[in-house]
């Protein structure tokens, strides 16, 4: 199970869940991480030749945090950083204008993102924030943290999502659409906010690059046909593609803004709408994009369907203040 013992409110959370996943009298553990931290973590369990199937589950009930930017607050530094009492999405703020000068990107192309992402939506019924705004309409919503604006910040949902991995011959036993995990990777940059460099996301290069590493994959815009990344923010989508490899540094935001990310552009970039339009599902949501990632390679996503998609690729961020993310590649 993918949990934080501070979003229950219990500690060693792992406790809780063996009877809702059938899992009595079997090794449970949790991972305190980003969602595709489990996925990585069955994976390798998998690859140990020990175990067959190991079921991931993460989950959401953010509404039942009545302080949850206390409850993230938790993250900061305990001596340097919290005594400042900066709400988490101050943080966001500094970063964004620090991303947006070290890279020319503007304000107007992250509201494409937000723009974008809420329309995407409302193709999605798992999705509770889709909206019909433009990027006019996210440049003009209420400022959260300088340049952030309200529209640019995911709100939260509550929810569960439970995946099941096989090793192969299992897998083929099991269905007769089995979806292939071809490359994990994960990283962190280092903890400190006084150290780390604030206009890119480095853990994202490097867990990418070790899922593209793990998949045999040279050139992942040509190889890969779209993707889900973490647009908690709406600036993150943009740097999480630079970091990704998905278009050169300073690139994402004309991309996007020219519609090269949306549902009918070259290589679509969160067709079921993101943590933006569906909401952040705390520690799931980065099993949220690669939900996406699957019923798109299964052919299940109605109007949001990805003509011939063969490859995608999901990227979970821990959110601020972190530095940690994951990657998946995934195939049919």
């Amino acid at each position: 199970t993918v949990a934080e013992d501070y979003n229950e409110g219990t500690s060693i959370f792992d406790e809780y869940v063996p009877d809702q996943l059938g899992a009595l009298y079997r090794p449970v553990q949790t991972i305190a991480g980003e969602g595709i931290h489990g996925l990585a973590a069955a994976v390798m369990q998998i690859l140990t030749g020990k175990f067959d199937v190991v079921v991931v589950e993460g989950h959401s009930k953010a509404s039942n945090i009545l302080t949850l930017p206390y409850i993230l607050a938790f993250a900061f530094d305990p001596v340097f950083n919290r005594p400042l009492a900066a709400h988490p999405y101050y943080v966001a703020g500094m970063e964004m204008r620090r991303y947006l000068a070290e890279t020319g990107t503007t304000h107007r192309e992250c509201a494409c993102v937000a723009a974008k992402n809420r329309n995407n939506a409302l193709l999605n019924p798992l999705a509770g924030y889709g909206a019909a705004v433009s990027a006019d309409d996210v440049l003009a919503s209420e400022p959260v943290a300088e340049p952030l604006t309200r529209l640019e910040c995911a709100g939260h949902s509550d929810g569960a999502i439970v995946f099941v991995l096989a090793a192969g011959e299992t897998a083929r036993v099991l269905t007769d659409a089995p979806i292939w995990v071809r490359g994990v990777g994960w990283a962190n940059d280092t903890f400190w906010m006084e150290s780390r460099p604030w206009g890119e996301a480095r853990y994202a290069r490097d867990a990418g690059r070790m899922a593209y590493r793990t998949a045999g994959i040279k050139s992942p815009r040509a190889e890969i046909d779209f993707a889900e990344v973490d647009d908690t923010f709406a600036y993150k989508e943009l740097q999480h593609l630079e970091a990704l490899g998905l278009c050169p540094p300073g690139a994402a935001g004309e991309w996007t803004a020219e519609g090269g990310t949306e549902l009918t552009g070259e290589f679509p970039v969160n067709p079921s709408g993101g943590a933006l339009g569906q909401g952040h599902l705390l520690d799931a949501t980065g099993l949220a994009r690669v939900l996406e990632v699957v019923q798109q390679l299964r052919g299940e996503t109605g109007q949001r369907q990805i003509e011939d998609a063969e490859v995608g690729l999901a990227f979970g961020w821990r959110g601020v203040p972190t530095t940690g993310g994951a990657a998946v590649v995934l195939s049919n």
